[in-house]
């Protein structure tokens, strides 16, 4: 039954063992101060790397584009430094990673990123949004975000030049290539979401405007480092940290024409996965495989059985689960013979050490 997600891929130019991803997700554990990563995160990541591919959790590009506590960078030779560590261990026991690079415009608090005031697309805060911040224990803190000033465009071309560097940094850094966090509410997603981007100049108003940015910054980044190495997160119908589109299934089907032009090494898609979230309809997907002709991945609360269906149905090419290798490193394993999973901890999830991270046993453990 297993076999379709066990069968190795061609991801640009490495081969994957099988077609199991372990999908970016924070854990908020980089070295304080300086947001490198550091021993421990190396640790949990090589733990892991059964995965035909890990993509790391998200890593802020400058000091500007953190939301989060504890969270890491990839902008500092210390960052970088610190990532050769992650990198080398994972290589170290035949994994294959990318670094999903993130800027989260809006969605953070002075308290995160110096004392400045947020940058987005327009000047919305996202109500109802929460960030934690470092309150000066080992628990976080949360507090509501601020409004954000609108970029100008020297902020839209710094970024752009930001998202370049960082994807040369993460090679130099030893990651095999590069997934752009376009989603889940954070600043690309900022631009490209009808109801978060009320600008009047070319960044804003008609789709093509709104995608400007993104192919901006895919554009920067393959042109530093090759299409082969560049990928994209999108998640169309997520509601998440306040951004929602007025037609997002045209919406997310032009951002993969576009990102098919671009020749990008895969698509991440990110399905809503809270329990009354939308459902991705069988048309919106079959749309978004025939508008980009590369690796396409899905993430989204997947059982093994919806997982090799959906790879038999030839509407994915890999499946991301998530949550269930936060407490199943071994995770490939236990899918391939059929072993029960355990469940993570929850109230471990961000911050502390090693409980909660890489304590998490192997089955034959």
């Amino acid at each position: 039954m297993t076999t379709s997600l066990l069968q190795p891929i061609q991801l640009g130019k490495v081969t994957l063992k099988n077609r199991i991803v372990m999908p970016p997700m924070t854990r908020s554990r980089a070295n304080q101060p300086g947001d490198a990563a550091n021993d421990l995160m190396a640790t949990y990541y090589a733990q892991r790397s059964e995965a035909g591919l890990i993509v790391g959790e998200g890593t802020q590009i400058s000091s500007m584009a953190k939301g989060y506590a504890w969270t890491p960078g990839i902008y500092t030779p210390e960052q970088i430094s610190g990532w050769r560590k992650v990198t080398s261990a994972v290589h170290g026991q035949g994994g294959v990673m990318f670094a999903q690079l993130w800027h989260v415009g809006r969605v953070t608090h002075p308290d995160n990123i110096d004392g400045n005031q947020p940058l987005s697309s327009s000047a919305i805060k996202a109500e109802n949004v929460k960030v934690f911040i470092d309150n000066g224990s080992d628990e976080p803190g949360f507090v509501d975000v601020v409004t954000p000033r609108e970029m100008s465009i020297e902020d839209i071309k710094e970024v752009v030049a930001q998202f370049r560097q960082a994807a040369l940094n993460a090679v130099e850094a030893g990651f095999d290539g590069i997934e752009l966090h376009a989603a889940n509410g954070y600043l690309i997603n900022q631009f490209i979401d009808s109801e978060s981007n009320l600008r009047t100049d070319q960044y804003g108003g008609c789709l093509a405007n709104r995608l400007r940015f993104l192919d901006e910054v895919v554009a920067a980044m393959v042109d530093a480092i090759g299409a082969d190495k560049v990928a994209v997160r999108l998640a169309p119908l997520t509601t998440l940290n306040g951004t929602v589109d007025a037609n997002p299934e045209e919406t997310y089907i032009a951002a993969a024409s576009l990102l098919n032009k671009h020749n990008i090494v895969y698509l991440h898609i990110a399905e809503a996965d809270w329990d009354d979230a939308p459902p991705m309809s069988l048309t919106f997907k079959q749309a978004l495989r025939s508008a980009y002709q590369g690796i396409l991945i899905y993430a989204g609360k997947y059982s093994v059985a919806r997982a090799v269906q959906a790879i038999e149905d030839g509407l994915a090419d890999m499946v991301a689960f998530g949550r269930p290798f936060v407490a199943n490193p071994d995770l490939p394993s236990r899918i391939k013979h059929n072993q029960a999973w355990a469940t993570h901890n929850p109230e471990t999830l961000f911050g502390g050490a090693e409980k909660g991270l890489t304590d998490y046993p192997r089955f034959s453990q």
